[in-house]
């Protein structure tokens, strides 16, 4: 069955995003905790002009998570702002401009660092729905509250022209030497681990199990723990309800493996995606491998219908919060054939980014 077509991002208020920080500063220490809202940047955007503004070196910039450029949102970052320097009246001299605004400062006593948040609140205009359907619509996206979707990553993970994983593989097969940046390094190769992490999770919504346990699976729990499925049928009616899932791999030299089923399922899908000539040891400065959750549950959904001046009907505005690295376009394309603007598929990175630089899964 077809989905109905959606456009959004048509201008930049169709895409709010709001950071959700994982701790508040605390109100004294040598970093600068700035609150801000930018309009058509991105990140490094805003991340350029706050610490060209404030004289500060870019590299000295923490941020927690990358936003989209096409959006407004609001995000926190730090500066270094030690005694006897004049950062924090340079900063507090900024003057909204209708791009770049900044919202609040505060001390704290450590840097923001990549990952330091809980997750974003989004709020997407859907445009050109179909009326007589928002009613049908809306249901279906409250319902992904309860059933989650699975936790692909999007298509702005594997960079710019789609050729990440391929680049990846070259250099960690010893075939190309790769690029000699290190930062450039680490975004293949996390690209490489987006892209093994969704051909597990394409087998496994193609044999029905991307949110029922196999014997074996490494399942994470709401709070954050992680054990091994040794009774599918009892995790499985846990699963139903929402207490836990099953994750997949996010591989590197320290990632936990799954056991039984799950192992065998996961090792062939890994091995295949990185053929026999992939050297897992040259991976090791890169990244130290994690586990992801297969199945994405947006929290505090919501729907309303609202008119716009000079539109044909009326607009569906969709609310939803998501945990860091989930990606928003992964909940939209659940329910909605969303497309950016005008006909382009619609994607995004994690946190909402355009970015392009990684951020955790």
């Amino acid at each position: 069955m077809d989905k109905p077509r959606a456009r959004f991002k048509v201008i930049p208020e169709d895409f709010v995003v709001d950071e959700i920080p994982a701790y508040l500063p605390e109100g004294q220490g040598d970093h600068l905790y700035l609150h801000i809202k930018k309009r058509g940047l991105t990140t490094n955007d805003a991340v350029a002009r706050i610490a060209d503004t404030c004289g500060v070196p870019r590299r000295d910039v923490g941020v927690a998570g990358l936003k989209d450029k096409v959006a407004v949102t609001t995000q926190w970052l730090s500066i270094p702002a030690l005694p006897g320097t004049k950062v924090e009246e340079k900063a507090r001299a900024i003057e909204p401009d209708g791009t770049l605004e900044v919202l609040s400062l505060a001390r704290h006593k450590n840097k923001l660092r990549t990952g330091h948040l809980d997750g974003n609140r989004f709020t997407i205009r859907l445009r050109g729905l179909p009326e007589a359907e928002l009613p049908a619509i809306s249901r279906a996206f409250l319902a992904l509250g309860e059933s989650g979707v699975p936790n692909a990553f999007g298509a702005q993970r594997f960079g710019k022209y789609g050729d990440n994983v391929e680049r990846a593989l070259a250099f960690l097969s010893g075939k190309e030497r790769g690029p000699r940046d290190f930062r450039a390094k680490k975004f293949l190769f996390s690209s490489l681990q987006s892209h093994v992490f969704n051909a597990v999770l394409a087998e496994r919504e193609a044999q029905g199990t991307w949110n029922r346990p196999l014997l074996g699976d490494l399942l994470k729990l709401e709070t954050g723990g992680m054990f091994v499925c040794t009774d599918v049928a009892t995790d499985t009616d846990r699963a139903v309800r929402g207490e836990l899932g099953p994750t997949g791999p996010m591989f590197g030299v320290k990632m936990r493996s799954p056991e039984a089923d799950a192992l065998a399922f996961e090792t062939a899908i890994v091995a295949r995606e990185l053929g026999p000539s992939f050297d897992l040891a040259a991976t090791q400065k890169l990244g130290e491998g994690t586990r992801r959750p297969l199945v994405l549950r947006p929290k505090d959904v919501a729907c309303r219908v609202e008119a716009t001046p000079g539109e044909q009907g009326p607009d569906l505005l969709v609310e939803f919060v998501l945990p860091k690295g989930a990606y928003a376009t992964t909940v939209l394309a659940r329910v909605v054939d969303a497309h950016e603007g005008s006909s382009e598929p619609a994607h995004d990175s994690a946190d909402g980014s355009q970015d392009g630089d990684p951020i955790d899964p």
